[in-house]
């Protein structure tokens, strides 16, 4: 995991979640060598997209079944140190989505989430954490889109002013979205 522990070291953090969090990133790989792969039944890494239209007034969101809330797209490392190909390959399951770009090769955020107990594939999966980086894209809104109905329930452009009416976590809204829409306006 030298790469990724690269990446994250290099990371410059937006606000003080974003200092603790990559604190607590750095400690647990010096405390677990499996972080990659959800075997770890504590924590493990994923990675999410932030997806924006090249007008910059709307973002790719996902309707999650798990958690009953518009949500960003993005998924498990399953083994895979590079972050960035893991974002890349949710993107593309998750919306159907074949050409957007990255805006940038570094980690646009990275936080420490919290995943509640839950049933996925008729097998209960303990509550535990999750260490993601989250990478930022650029898509074209005509591109078609999918619906992988096996995790989702909707795949939508959303007004980035209506973002807070359809995310129904208010954790995640306040102390994510929040802050990627802010880093977003000052990226622009």
């Amino acid at each position: 995991m030298k790469n990724l522990r690269n990446t994250i070291n290099s990371y410059k953090p937006f606000n003080e979640q974003e200092e603790k969090d990559k604190a607590f990133l750095l400690k647990a790989m010096d405390l677990h060598s499996d972080l990659l792969f959800r075997t770890n039944p504590w924590m493990h890494f994923s990675s999410s997209c932030w997806i924006v239209n090249p007008d910059a007034d709307k973002v790719l969101m996902i309707y999650h079944k798990i958690y009953n809330s518009w949500a960003w797209l993005g998924g498990h490392a399953d083994g895979e140190e590079n972050l960035l190909k893991v974002a890349q390959k949710e993107l593309q399951e998750e919306s159907g989505i074949r050409h957007a770009r990255f805006l940038s090769d570094q980690p646009f955020s990275l936080e420490v989430l919290t995943v509640d107990g839950h049933i996925k594939k008729n097998e209960y999966v303990s509550s535990h954490l999750h260490l993601n980086l989250t990478y930022l894209f650029e898509a074209d809104e005509k591109e078609s889109l999918i619906l992988n109905q096996n995790e989702t329930n909707g795949v939508l452009w959303i007004p980035v002013k209506e973002v807070e009416n359809y995310v129904s976590e208010e954790w995640m809204m306040k102390n994510i979205y929040r802050k990627l829409l802010s880093k977003w306006g000052d990226f622009k």
